[in-house]
C-alpha cells in the first residue's frame, strides 16, 4: 500500500505540474519581449535575477514551465543561458539530455551556457583523505540530522531525498556537453556578479558555448 501511495501522489503531482505548464506556456510566453537577446535563469528557484527572464516550476518564475519539457521560445533567442543547482535533478541519461538540448537550441551561435552544480569530485575527495572541512560546512548548514556518518552525507549529496538524478564532477560534465553538441566546456571560477553566494563552497562551474 505505501507503495501505491506514492505512485498515486507522484501521479497527482505530475498531473497538475503538466496543467501549470501548458496554462503558463498559453499565458507567460505573450509577456517576453524577443525585440532583443534573452538572458534565461533556468531552474531560478527563489533566486531570481533582475533583467533576466527567470524560469521554473514555482509560483514567481516570470516563466512557470516544467523544465523536462521543451522550452516554450525561439531558436536563438537567448545571448545566455544560466542554470545553478539545477542540472543534478534531471535524469540521465533521459531529461539532462533532453535538457542541453533546448539549451543548445535557444542559445544564438555563440552562445554561453554556464551551469552551476554539486561538485562530486570534492566530495569524494574529502571522503577518501579523511579531511573533511566541506563536508564538515555541508552538516552544519544543508544536511538533515540524519546524516550521521560522512558516508550519509555521501548519499545526501548523490540523492537528496530522491531529488538528485546524477551527479557530476568536471570530467562527467565536459562530456555531456560535448555530446550535447557545446564546444570548449571549461571550469570557471566562482563569479559573485552571476553566482550565489552560499553556493561557492561545493558547486562546480562550468561554461561552454554554441558552436558560430
Amino acid at each position: 500500500m505505501k507503495g501505491l501511495r506514492r505512485a498515486l501522489a507522484v501521479l497527482v503531482s505530475e498531473t497538475r505540474g503538466l496543467a501549470r505548464h501548458h496554462l503558463s506556456v498559453a499565458a507567460d510566453t505573450r509577456r517576453i519581449q524577443l525585440d532583443r537577446p534573452l538572458k534565461l535563469n533556468l531552474g531560478s528557484g527563489r533566486k531570481l535575477k533582475a533583467g533576466w527572464v527567470n524560469v521554473d516550476a514555482i509560483r514567481g518564475a516570470d516563466l512557470r514551465v516544467d523544465l523536462r519539457e521543451p522550452l516554450p521560445l525561439p531558436d536563438g533567442c537567448a545571448e545566455i543561458v544560466y542554470s545553478e543547482h539545477f542540472f543534478e535533478h534531471l535524469s540521465f541519461p533521459g531529461d539532462a539530455e533532453s535538457f542541453l538540448g533546448e539549451c543548445r537550441r535557444v542559445l544564438r551561435p555563440g552562445g554561453r551556457l554556464s551551469l552551476g552544480v554539486p561538485d562530486a569530485e570534492a566530495v569524494l575527495r574529502e571522503y577518501v583523505s579523511g579531511r573533511y572541512e566541506l563536508l564538515d560546512i555541508a552538516r552544519e548548514w544543508w544536511h538533515p540530522a540524519w546524516c550521521r556518518t560522512r558516508l550519509d552525507q555521501v548519499n545526501y549529496l548523490f540523492r537528496q531525498d530522491g531529488e538528485h538524478g546524477y551527479a557530476y564532477d568536471s570530467e562527467t560534465l565536459a562530456e555531456r556537453l560535448t555530446a550535447a553538441g557545446f564546444a570548449s566546456p571549461r571550469v570557471r571560477a566562482f563569479d559573485p556578479a552571476l553566482d550565489s553566494e552560499e553556493r561557492r563552497l561545493g558547486t562546480l562551474y562550468m561554461d561552454a558555448r554554441r558552436p558560430e
